[in-house]
């Protein structure tokens, strides 16, 4: 049975798909951007509510945007 706390949705940068805690986590740090979601890559598993599974997935994420970002036309 799928567990709807992983479910992946859209928030509020655009082109990540993130389970909805990890969007809460997020906004509770105000990380509303791709810059800022960035710089705080290497730590993201610091912040309260993100866990290393978490992390993982949103460096992933983080990972496909920007590489579909910067891929050749």
């Amino acid at each position: 049975m799928p567990n709807p706390r992983w479910e992946r949705i859209g928030g509020p940068i655009r082109g990540l798909r993130l389970p909805f805690d990890a969007w809460e986590a997020l906004r509770r740090e105000n990380i509303t951007t791709l810059d800022r979601l960035r710089a705080m890559a290497d730590d993201i598993h610091r912040l309260p509510g993100i866990g290393s599974k978490t992390a993982r997935l949103i460096r992933e994420e983080l990972a496909r945007v920007t590489a579909s970002k910067t891929a050749p036309d």
